[in-house]
C-alpha cells in the first residue's frame, strides 16, 4: 500500500537548518528520501561508513538508522538540532533509547514493514530444519548418501512446535505451522492470545521439535538461548532465529549441534554481523545460515523506505510520531 506523502501546510513545517542524515545502507536508491530533503529545502546526507555517520551527527536535523551503524549515548549529547531519530525496520537495540531519552529526543521504529517476509524466511527454515534437509545435502555434497538422515524426523501430524514471541510475525508463524497441521504452544508475557496453547516457557524451549524465536534484544535477552538452555532443549530439536543475533550463544550453539544435540539451527542474524570468518557456525554441521536478508523481498524495501519518509515527514512538521520507542 502506498503511503500518502502529501505537502504539509507551511504553519506546520519547523526549522529547517541541518541534514538529513542517512546511516550507511545497502539500499539500491534512497530517491524517495532525496525528494523529501528537497522539498523541505534541507541536504540529505548519506554516510558511506560508520566514521562519516557519527563525524555528521552533530548537524542532522534528522537521522535515518539502519542496521549497519549505531547511535550511542555520545552522539546524543552531540546532537546540536536534531528533531527524531528514525529506524528503518522494527529493531532498536542498536539505539541508546535511555541516552535518547535523556536528550528529549524522540525515537521512532517502523514495524510490519516486512512482517509476511521474515515469518515465510521462519516458517520454511523451520520446515526445512524439521525435515533435515541441510543434512541430507550435506551428505551429497561429500559423496555420501542417506546413511541415518531422517529417521529421528517428527510427522508433521506429530510436531510440536514452541514459538516465543506473539508479537506480529511471532504469531504468523504460530498460524502457518498450525496450517500444516502442527501442534504449537507458544509463550509471550505481554501478550494475550487464545488462538494457540499458551505455554511456561520452559516448556515451550525444553518440549518443542523446533524452537522459533521472535523476541527484541534487551539486557534481559542477551544469550536467552544459553549453553545451559541448549542442554535442557529436547534432543534432535532444531532452533530458528530471525529476530537478533545476540539472543542466542552462538558457540555454545555450534557446540550442541557438533556433539549431535541439536538436529539444526536455521540463523538470519548474529551477533556480530558480517559473521566473522572464525566463527564456530560456520563450520556446524546441519546449519541454515543467511546474510540478514529474510526481511527482503520485492515489495518490503519500498514498504519500509515509504514508512520512514512519512514519519520524517512528521517530524520535519511537528506532528506525532508514528511508532515512538521513546
Amino acid at each position: 500500500m502506498s503511503i500518502s506523502t502529501a505537502a504539509p501546510t507551511a504553519q506546520g513545517i519547523r526549522e529547517t537548518a541541518g541534514t538529513i542524515l542517512v546511516a550507511p545502507h545497502q539500499f539500491p536508491e534512497v530517491e524517495r528520501e532525496r525528494r523529501l530533503a528537497e522539498e523541505f529545502g534541507v541536504e540529505l546526507l548519506v554516510a558511506p561508513d560508520v566514521e562519516s555517520f557519527r563525524a555528521a551527527i552533530p548537524d542532522a536535523k534528522l537521522i535515518l538508522v539502519t542496521p549497519y551503524a549505531r547511535v550511542e549515548e555520545q552522539d546524543f549529547a552531540a546532537m546540536k538540532r536534531c528533531v527524531a531519530v528514525i529506524r528503518y525496520g522494527i529493531g532498536y537495540d542498536n539505539i541508546d533509547v535511555t541516552a535518547a531519552r535523556r536528550a528529549g529526543i524522540p525515537v521512532s521504529i517502523v514495524p510490519g514493514a516486512a512482517t509476511e517476509e521474515v515469518a515465510s524466511h521462519a516458517f520454511t527454515m523451520g520446515l526445512a530444519l524439521a525435515r533435515r534437509i541441510p543434512a541430507g545435502q550435506a551428505s551429497i555434497a561429500s559423496s555420501g548418501w542417506a546413511g541415518s538422515i531422517g529417521l529421528d524426523a517428527p510427522r508433521f501430524s506429530a510436531l510440536q512446535v514452541g514459538v516465543v514471541g506473539m508479537g506480529r510475525i511471532g504469531r504468523q508463524v504460530a498460524e502457518w505451522y498450525h496450517a500444516v497441521g502442527c501442534h504449537v504452544h507458544a509463550y509471550d508475557p505481554f501478550i494475550t492470545f487464545e488462538d494457540f496453547a499458551a505455554a511456561p516457557l520452559e516448556e515451550v524451549l525444553e518440549q518443542s521439535d523446533v524452537v522459533s524465536l521472535h523476541i527484541p534484544l534487551t539486557d534481559e535477552t542477551r544469550n536467552f538461548i544459553s549453553a545451559d538452555t541448549l542442554s535442557r532443549m529436547r534432543r534432535g530439536a532444531v532452533v530458528v532465529n530471525v529476530s537478533r543475533g545476540g539472543l542466542i550463544d552462538e558457540a555454545a550453539l555450534a557446540g550442541a549441534l557438533a556433539s549431535g544435540h541439536l538436529a539444526g539451527a536455521g540463523l538470519d542474524t548474529f551477533t556480530g554481523e558480517p559473521l566473522a570468518g572464525n566463527s564456530p557456525l560456520r563450520d556446524a554441521p546441519n546449519t541454515i545460515l543467511t546474510p540478514h536478508v529474510a526481511w527482503r523481498s520485492d515489495r518490503a524495501l519500498e514498504t519500509l523506505q515509504e514508512a520512514v519518509v512519512l514519519r520524517a515527514r512528521q517530524a520535519l512538521t511537528g506532528q506525532p510520531l508514528s511508532d515512538l520507542v521513546t
